[in-house]
């Protein structure tokens, strides 16, 4: 258990924190031939799923062997919906969460408290690591209810000792009241609704690079080094990400260290992460792009068996915790990517190239349309409040040039006012896929 020292304001790092490589994969081992004769045992899904592949618990016998088992997929989850892929009857689950189900069954997900207190103290290790310490007020934005992000950030903040204020997402004028009114020096949410935040703040007339917020912990959604720095300047704080999912766990699967800055550290005590080729399934070797895939170690009430999450992103040596691998940057996720005439694009691609440019700002969606048998592309991207629209012109054509040049594809530009295209209050929507509509 993580424990705290409030007087301090320090608090003492986890043993597996602590340990080296060959330690950390010694215990994954362990782990996984547990997990794997756990999910087999417990989960008619997991007993099937082996057996259509001629795989047994018994086969792994060192790391390298968990790439003889299937994959799972958020197919896997909907088609149990809704409890088929527990592992523990249901007066042992403490919890329930599912995502939206807006693109068809939702998927949930079940926590033992054992699951429970692994979770927050996962989370609370994230925010350690990105700078928070116990004893200080967090402002957390993340939406509860059966989303993951609030309650999961809420109750790391917890576990770490902190102060927390259960603001959850929307009715930003009261956020940027209650920012004033209570003194949070950290924030939780995902980047964009900081930035909307932040532009809430700006309305109001408050100064967003005078308030007490000194931390913020960001995820839920990709986003640049651009967008950090977009943030970090304009609000006057430390940005840090924070990945998870809810079908591995919820947030706190990995963390980012605020003095480094250079990607979120796996938990490896509890995730074994892979990186595969995300159209032939191949596995890649560390510090090559592909598809982020988990297992987890831990779980009792769902275990999970080389999930493929759809990020695309890279694995790298550990740096300030050295036995833990850290991700790269999430470039997008998979079932995200734009294929427009044979040109693949995501969003992030866009909002790399759009904040190196002045007159342009991080609002901005994206449109796909089909008037005449051929994919068109439109960005909508606001102009910032300090330029004209007439000053904004040249950016726009820099823009579309700069996507040709880059991404390879042609866009049309549209420069929108300030304040007109719709703000996040969670999770963004960036991609309007208007096609369907045409025909």
């Amino acid at each position: 258990m993580t424990e705290t020292t409030h007087a301090t304001g320090t608090a003492q790092l986890d043993p597996e924190e602590m340990m080296s490589r060959d330690e950390i994969e010694a215990l994954q081992l362990k782990r996984l031939q547990h997990t794997v004769q756990y999910a087999y045992g417990r989960v008619p899904m997991y007993t099937k799923k082996f057996d259509d592949a001629g795989v047994h618990p018994s086969d792994l016998k060192k790391l390298d062997d968990l790439a003889k088992f299937p994959y799972t997929t958020k197919e896997d989850l909907r088609q149990t919906y809704p409890f088929g892929m527990f592992a523990v009857p249901m007066d042992q689950v403490a919890r329930i969460h599912a995502s939206s189900g807006t693109t068809g069954r939702p998927t949930v997900v079940g926590y033992t408290r054992q699951d429970l207190d692994d979770w927050a103290k996962l989370v609370a290790r994230c925010m350690r690591l990105s700078g928070v310490k116990p004893g200080t007020m967090v402002h957390n934005a993340y939406g509860y209810g059966l989303f993951t992000g609030g309650q999961g950030a809420h109750a790391g903040a917890e576990k770490l000792g902190c102060t927390v204020i259960p603001i959850s997402g929307g009715q930003t004028e009261r956020q940027v009241q209650l920012i004033q009114d209570f003194q949070p020096e950290t924030i939780m949410c995902t980047p964009t609704y900081l930035l909307t935040i932040h532009d809430a703040m700006v309305k109001a007339g408050v100064d967003p690079t005078s308030t007490s917020l000194k931390t913020a912990v960001l995820g839920a959604e990709p986003w640049t080094a651009e967008m950090r720095h977009e943030l970090e300047t304009k609000m006057n704080l430390n940005a840090c990400d924070i990945y998870g999912l809810s079908e591995v766990m919820g947030p706190g699967v990995a963390g980012e260290s605020f003095e480094t800055k250079d990607g979120s550290h796996i938990w490896e005590d509890h995730f074994r992460p892979e990186i595969i080729d995300p159209f032939s399934d191949d596995i890649l070797g560390d510090g090559e792009h592909g598809e982020l895939v988990f297992t987890s170690l831990t779980k009792e009430a769902l275990p999970i068996i080389r999930y493929r999450t759809h990020d695309l992103t890279r694995l790298l040596p550990g740096t300030a915790r050295p036995g833990m691998r850290r991700m790269g940057r999430i470039t997008g996720r998979s079932d995200d990517m734009i294929i427009l005439r044979g040109v693949n694009l995501f969003p992030t691609q866009v909002e790399e190239i759009a904040l190196r440019i002045p007159q342009l700002s991080p609002h901005f969606q994206l449109e796909i349309t089909r008037p005449d048998r051929m994919d068109e592309l439109t960005v909508k991207i606001e102009r910032r409040e300090e330029f004209t629209a007439e000053e904004c012109v040249a950016a726009g054509r820099e823009l579309g040039e700069q996507i040709k040049i880059h991404i390879g594809s042609s866009a049309r530009i549209d420069i929108a006012d300030p304040g007109t295209l719709a703000r996040s209050s969670g999770k963004i929507r960036r991609i309007y896929d208007l096609r369907n509509k045409e025909q």
